[in-house]
């Protein structure tokens, strides 16, 4: 409070106008709504091309649905053009996230989404360096499957449209959390820590994969606790 009379003494003004000038000057900093609901949708328009073009590349593959069959034949496993466009077009978003990170809204979880963007970076990297490409494939598409459901709860959650952001909110905190807890743990982690040991011995690309896939994988616990929370809240409220 002293500062502020100091500050209005100086400036010639009431200390209800320099405390309205702070208060207008920290909103300027604030982003826009238009700015986060553009951010939402350029990232739902990805994650729903980047989803379904994944579904596309590996219906007819034998990995999707017997997952041994990632190390059938390791490492002499050609890789196909469509699988190489996947993993660039994965690698190219990741990396234009990077790029944009200082001008996009910061979030609560800032220090979080840049330890993601750069294991997620490192991970797709390395694992295509490795012809790990099997299991980055299925990576890749269980990720993007409950990004499809994130971006557009964001977005009528900004249009203000109560009733689809809760209903699109149930249904991504559901997808999330069998995907990110269920689904990944026993297709990925366990893929390549049990099954890989049936086809050769542990080298230096094992452990360093794997130890990228456990570092996601408490990303994804610590994210699971927040939406665990705000469901708890909307049952509790009626609100997120």
């Amino acid at each position: 409070q002293g500062e502020l009379i100091t500050l209005a003494e100086q400036c010639d003004l009431t200390v209800r106008k320099v405390e309205r000038w702070f208060r207008r000057r920290r909103n300027a900093d604030r982003p826009s709504l238009s700015k986060k609901f553009c951010e939402a949708c350029w990232r739902f328009t990805f994650y729903i091309v980047a989803f379904f073009t994944g579904l596309a590349v590996l219906y007819d593959k034998p990995w999707l649905w017997d997952h041994r069959e990632c190390w059938t034949g390791y490492p002499q496993q050609p890789l196909q053009p469509s699988l190489f466009w996947y993993y660039l077009l994965e690698l190219s978003f990741y990396w234009s996230l990077v790029f944009t990170l200082p001008f996009d809204v910061k979030r609560k979880d800032f220090k979080e989404q840049i330890v993601h963007h750069a294991a997620t970076i490192f991970l797709i990297s390395f694992s295509y360096c490795a012809n790990y490409i099997r299991i980055g494939t299925l990576v890749m598409v269980i990720h993007d499957a409950s990004d499809c459901f994130l971006e557009p709860t964001k977005i009528f959650n900004y249009m203000k449209w109560k009733k689809t952001c809760d209903s699109l909110f149930m249904i991504f905190s559901a997808v999330f959390l069998i995907s990110r807890l269920v689904v990944f743990p026993y297709t990925v982690l366990y893929n390549t820590y049990y099954y890989s040991m049936e086809i050769f011995q542990p080298f230096f690309g094992y452990y360093f994969v794997n130890a990228l896939l456990i570092i996601l994988q408490l990303l994804h616990v610590f994210w699971s606790c927040l939406i665990i929370h705000m469901v708890y809240k909307f049952f509790r409220q009626g609100t997120v």
